[in-house]
């Protein structure tokens, strides 16, 4: 499970049946200690109803395809939760505003 920052949206009036109709967002992978960007962006579907600058929890692979909107769908990666905190070891690293 990726948590990341969603940084922006994919617009693709062609792509496959399956996708049609559903949200692909930009997810930056973030660092949980100091919730900094760590690593390379990923195009998720969301499942959430998530939006721009929210944290989010991201599965990826088959784990995917899991849900009741990605079912079947041609998808690697699926938003599944947006994060109010995250605290490690006693300290909190994220706290939803």
């Amino acid at each position: 499970m990726i948590i990341g920052k969603v940084i922006g949206n994919v617009v693709s009036t062609s792509k496959a049946e399956k996708l049609q109709g559903k949200k692909l967002l930009i997810v930056q992978p973030l660092d949980l200690v100091n919730i900094e960007p760590d690593g390379k962006p990923v195009v998720a579907i969301d499942t959430v109803g998530s939006g721009l600058e929210e944290v989010v929890m991201v599965v990826s692979g088959s784990s995917a395809r899991q849900t009741q909107i990605t079912n079947g769908t041609p998808v690697d990666a699926a938003i599944i939760g947006i994060i109010d905190t995250i605290e490690i070891e006693g300290k909190r690293t994220f706290e939803k505003s």
